[in-house]
């Protein structure tokens, strides 16, 4: 990625993150965050292309890749990834910045939106559900419900072993194998993932993204299951302008996470593609790169 460095940036939450900085000094932040089981790498596209005029900020997030992986569960909660969030801002001098979330970073962008408005002056989402539509889909929707069943799996204190005992090559077919074309992941990229999963601890650490998760996942045929009490309080809409970019060939992350948005986001862009799935950021980044600079572009 020409242009870009990545430094270890202590912060003031305990954790030293692995970060890609590039662009100019004096360009609009843009802080991209990544989801499971990737790194910065996940945006090194759209990093790329927006460096030439925006700086841009994208950590290994904690218990990724690069960056510190804390032992313990309760440090990857939700609420300890939006202090890294705001934290690493900080470090940097960042008042107020776009800020992209992609899968599980997306999660920490939408909390970090909801808790620290006046910190985000845009946001964009690539696939990554609403977490309120998210819980009362999980309930409500046969579907999706079956579709989210690997987060019940990847909660398992097994999991660990099952993955040594299918070898790491084979774990990387299955997770990236259901959701894109292997083949257009370049060797590269895979020895990248490899390298960064067979790391002491690494696999933990990203796992217990999943465990530290307060999302309820009933099991498929669950009787009875009801929604947290949460979902029943008013939710807090979001009034910065907000852009979701997604692949309706999520497998994992079904359509139904768009439905509601409108009502729970009160200046709400939508861009869809019918042809990429999950990993849309790197198996259509041009869709994904021209989203965002149309929307910063429109947004001032």
């Amino acid at each position: 990625m020409s242009g870009i460095e990545t430094r270890h940036i202590p912060l003031s939450t305990g954790v030293t993150l692995n970060v890609a900085v590039g662009g100019p000094a004096d360009g609009e932040p843009i802080l991209f965050l990544h989801g499971f089981p990737e790194s910065h790498r996940t945006w090194r596209h759209q990093l790329r292309d927006l460096s030439a005029d925006h700086r841009i900020v994208a950590p290994d997030q904690r218990g990724f890749a690069g960056s510190d992986k804390p032992e313990g569960v309760e440090n990857y909660e939700t609420d300890r990834i939006v202090e890294d969030v705001i934290a690493l801002a900080d470090a940097l001098e960042l008042g107020n910045f776009t800020l992209v979330g992609h899968d599980w970073g997306g999660a920490a962008a939408w909390l970090t939106a909801l808790t620290h408005p006046y910190r985000v002056k845009r946001l964009v989402i690539v696939n990554a559900p609403h977490p309120l539509i998210f819980q009362k889909s999980l309930i409500e929707d046969e579907a999706q419900r079956a579709a989210s069943q690997y987060m019940n799996l990847f909660r398992n204190p097994a999991m660990e072993a099952g993955i040594a005992a299918m070898g790491i090559e084979t774990f990387y077919a299955k997770t990236f194998g259901a959701h894109a074309d292997l083949d257009s992941i370049p060797e590269a990229e895979k020895r990248a993932y490899l390298d960064d999963w067979s790391q002491p601890g690494a696999l933990t650490a990203m796992l217990n993204w999943y465990r530290a998760s307060r999302i309820v996942v009933p099991t498929v045929g669950e009787e009875e299951a009801k929604p947290p009490l949460w979902t029943h309080a008013p939710f807090p809409h979001l009034a910065m302008p907000t852009l979701v970019v997604w692949g309706l060939k999520d497998k994992a992350l079904l359509p139904v996470q768009l439905e509601g948005l409108h009502g729970l986001v009160d200046d709400l862009r939508l861009v869809t593609s019918a042809s990429a799935g999950h990993f849309v950021t790197w198996e259509e980044p041009e869709l994904v790169t021209s989203a965002i600079r149309d929307f910063i572009a429109e947004t001032g």
